[in-house]
């Protein structure tokens, strides 16, 4: 099974601030829909908060909290306490790819734990105002590979490139 982190951030590695994201941009949601549709997708309890209640779980997705609060429930999400369990998880039921999906502190240990075979990493060409940001990462020890490169419309208001990366 490979074990992905999916995120976008920005120029200077921004990812959000007060817990919420900082741009809209219709073409990369879509892509991270895409991606992650019949997956497991492992996520912090606060980054499972930040998602609009109408959209809690995310459809069509297992969705796996990792959280140290003790008695945490959510409706039809799965609720483990490490990165580590919810990847034996989503193995023991036969995942292919398992997404990791935010935020900042759950990419950074997966990523520090060596946890991660791949990384779609959403390039906005942009800077923001953010208190949280992407682990910096030797990208000398992944291939990469451009999956999209796409330029600001009237829906999406940020160049940005989706790049792929493999670890070597």
């Amino acid at each position: 099974m490979i074990v992905s982190i999916i995120a976008a951030i920005g120029k200077n590695r921004e990812l959000g601030k007060d817990n919420d994201l900082i741009w809209h941009l219709p073409k990369d949601m879509k892509f991270f829909t895409e991606t992650t549709l019949g997956h497991f997708v492992i996520m912090g309890r606060r980054n499972y908060d930040s998602i609009p209640t109408k959209y809690r779980p995310l459809k069509e997705r297992t969705n796996v909290i990792v959280t140290r609060q003790e008695g945490f429930k959510a409706e039809k999400c799965v609720v483990v306490n490490s990165v580590e369990e919810g990847i034996a998880l989503a193995k023991m039921e036969g995942d292919s790819e398992c997404f990791v999906i935010g935020g900042g502190q759950i990419y950074d240990y997966a990523l520090k734990q060596n946890l991660v075979d791949r990384i779609y990493l959403t390039h906005i060409d942009e800077s923001f105002d953010a208190d949280t940001f992407f682990t910096v990462f030797d990208s000398s020890k992944w291939t990469q590979k451009t999956i999209m490169s796409f330029q600001k419309d009237d829906k999406n208001v940020h160049d940005f490139e989706i790049i792929q990366y493999d670890k070597i």
